[in-house]
């Protein structure tokens, strides 16, 4: 199976099983996203959607997180990974919004990547999940699933290289939802210890499978 037919197959099986997909983040609008994906790193969607509502109630938005101060952000964030600089990157995400954007979160990734605590990663999702953009975003999920399914060569080694072969083989129109698609596989099915290779629909044309 040449890498092209493999893509096809895959891509095929995910529009047929996940029609309509998005992510598991609960969120009310772009910055209450902006700051959900921010405290996401490393760290799950579950525990997230935990600790957001509480916060959300107290900052709904930029310019309301942007008066306040570190340690009042920390206290309802204190149960994720890396409190103390993610409430420092939301605190001064915030206060940037608000100075330069009227507290609007932007579209365009460069302006998205001058914000604290936004890397690549984070600013994709935005632009797809936000802005509809065909973005690729590339988190721990998504390098693994594209590798154990042989749809990047071994040579991408980083997150960065891995998102430029999926953008190059997967039409754009699937691009936001491949995200979710490779993501969501990778969390449920291919996970990282022990996949459920015996599950997995795929397996069959997985070169990973069983190993």
């Amino acid at each position: 199976m040449t890498r092209g037919e493999r893509y096809d197959y895959i891509l095929r099986y995910f529009r047929e099983q996940m029609p309509e997909v998005q992510t598991e983040l609960e969120f009310g609008s772009v910055f209450q996203l902006l700051v959900a994906v921010i405290l996401s790193a490393q760290c799950t969607d579950k525990r997230i959607n935990q600790v957001t509502p509480a916060l959300f109630r107290r900052y709904p938005d930029a310019k309301s997180m942007a008066k306040a101060g570190v340690e009042d952000v920390l206290e309802y964030i204190s149960s994720v990974s890396y409190p103390n600089s993610k409430a420092e990157h939301l605190v001064k995400m915030a206060r940037l919004l608000t100075e330069r954007h009227d507290g609007e979160v932007p579209s365009d990734m460069n302006l998205l990547l001058d914000l604290p605590g936004v890397g690549r990663k984070t600013a994709n999702v935005i632009q797809s999940v936000a802005f509809g953009k065909s973005t690729m975003a590339v988190d721990t999920h998504v390098f693994r699933v594209s590798h154990r399914l042989g749809l990047v060569p071994k040579n991408a080694d980083t997150p960065y290289k891995v998102e430029q072969a999926l953008v190059k083989n997967i039409p754009a129109e699937d691009i936001p939802r491949a995200h979710h698609w490779l993501l969501l596989h990778g969390r449920y099915v291919c996970t990282s210890r022990k996949p459920h290779c015996g599950k997995c629909d795929l397996s069959s044309i997985c070169p990973s499978a069983g190993l």
